[in-house]
Order: C-alpha cells, then sequence, then structure tokens
C-alpha cells in the first residue's frame, strides 16, 4: 500500500503543478472597454471554445476534478 500511496501522491503533484500553471496562462474574463464598442462580437468572441483560451478552460475543468478525486483517494483510511 505504501507504493500505491507514493504512486498517487506523485501524480497528485504533477497534477497541483499543472493546474496552477494552466490557470496562470488563461487571461482575465473581464473585457474592459471593448465590450461597450460591441467588440467582444468578433469572429474569436463566439467561437471561443476552438480557441486556445477554450482549451485551457477545458483543461483546467478536466486537472480540477482530478485534484478533487486524489484529494479525497489520499485522505481515503485505506491507503494509511
Amino acid at each position: 500500500m505504501d507504493i500505491l500511496k507514493i504512486v498517487v501522491s506523485i501524480i497528485f503533484v504533477i497534477d497541483c503543478i499543472a493546474l496552477s500553471a494552466i490557470v496562470l496562462l488563461q487571461e482575465g474574463k473581464s473585457a474592459g472597454l471593448g465590450t461597450i464598442s460591441g467588440v467582444a462580437d468578433t469572429y474569436w468572441g463566439q467561437n471561443k471554445g476552438r480557441s486556445m483560451e477554450g482549451a485551457l478552460v477545458k483543461a483546467t475543468r478536466i486537472l480540477g476534478i482530478l485534484f478533487m478525486v486524489l484529494a479525497v483517494v489520499l485522505n481515503l483510511k485505506v491507503l494509511n
């Protein structure tokens, strides 16, 4: 069981580092003064899910879920 706990802990640390890096790479949600003049309705604004920003949001969700699952698994009494 000690080997399993070490492996899960290593995966948890890698997940934490990756999650922190991806969150720091994302742009802010405030569009600034561009929304006043209607600049937000451009092609890139409408297709945000297919862009790099969309991929970062999806990766954040996946890594966040993995973070929560690994945190629960590491706190189970089975691995102790």
